[in-house]
């Protein structure tokens, strides 16, 4: 299928590591050319380099922090002017997994309230900033990342992927009319370095082992077995595609049939 992406221009936040590469080599692959963003300019070089070198599609390393509203603005006008239009934006940057992962009697509201700035009030900082460059060219694709732990009770953390939620189905109403569509992906367990973390700590709690963690989780999922970054990117670039054209405001698990919830 030709996903129509020569030529576009994507930013991806978070772009350096984990997720946010795996769909930064996605898009390029597919010849689009890609800004990369996350705090360190000297990780983002490298990456762009490899990434570059490998598709040769055009990656822009722009160090920002999503928390600051003025470098936010600042790196999606850089980005505007370095390629001359914008055309997808994947917000990724966030802590993996959440700062308030325990129980509230040990819950930092300051955790939260960073967890909450990052990612959902990130997000909203960079589509504000991307969608004015967007309803120029009367086209436009937002895609946030957000997290399974918004469709349970387990973390505390989750209120920041249940807010993405509501930030992209409203953001759907408001941009639809310009030919931009917004949707949500909550990845499931993901082969990530951050992932190894998370079976470290579990296993510490549980008395196990990381690797009896991991197959645990495996256990869980239907696919019986931990996803690769290659899936969630192979998703990413499906809704940034003029071919998705007609889907906007959805929350879509990828996640191997993990989520036990039915929506409607």
């Amino acid at each position: 299928m030709d996903l129509q992406l020569e030529g576009k221009v994507a930013i991806v936040t978070g772009g350096s590591l984990g997720l946010g590469r795996a769909i930064t080599e996605a898009l390029a692959a597919e010849g689009v050319n890609v800004a990369i963003v996350a705090r360190r300019q000297e990780q983002l070089e490298i990456v762009a380099r490899e990434i570059s070198a490998k598709t040769g599609r055009d990656i822009l390393p722009v160090a920002a922090d999503v928390s600051n509203t003025a470098q936010v603005e600042a790196m999606v006008d850089k980005v505007a002017q370095h390629f001359g239009r914008l055309d997808i934006l994947v917000n990724g940057a966030a802590h993996p997994g959440g700062l308030v992962r325990s129980a509230i009697e040990e819950a930092d509201p300051e955790g939260l309230l960073e967890d909450i700035n990052i990612k959902v009030v990130g997000y909203m900082r960079c589509a504000k900033a991307a969608s004015k460059y967007m309803k120029q060219n009367q086209f436009g694709r937002i895609i946030n990342i957000g997290g399974l732990t918004g469709r349970g009770s387990k973390q505390l953390s989750g209120m920041r992927n249940v807010a993405i939620c509501h930030m992209t189905k409203t953001l759907s109403d408001q941009l639809g009319p310009f030919g931009i569509t917004t949707n949500v992906i909550h990845p499931g367990v993901v082969e990530t370095p951050h992932i190894h973390e998370l079976y470290e700590k579990e296993a510490k709690l549980q008395g196990l082992t990381a690797e009896q963690v991991e197959a645990n989780y495996a256990k869980v999922t239907p696919i019986r077995r931990v996803l690769q970054p290659h899936e969630i990117a192979d998703t990413v670039l499906f809704l940034a595609s003029p071919r998705a054209a007609a889907i906007t405001g959805e929350s879509i698990g990828v996640d191997g049939g993990i989520t036990r919830g039915i929506f409607l």
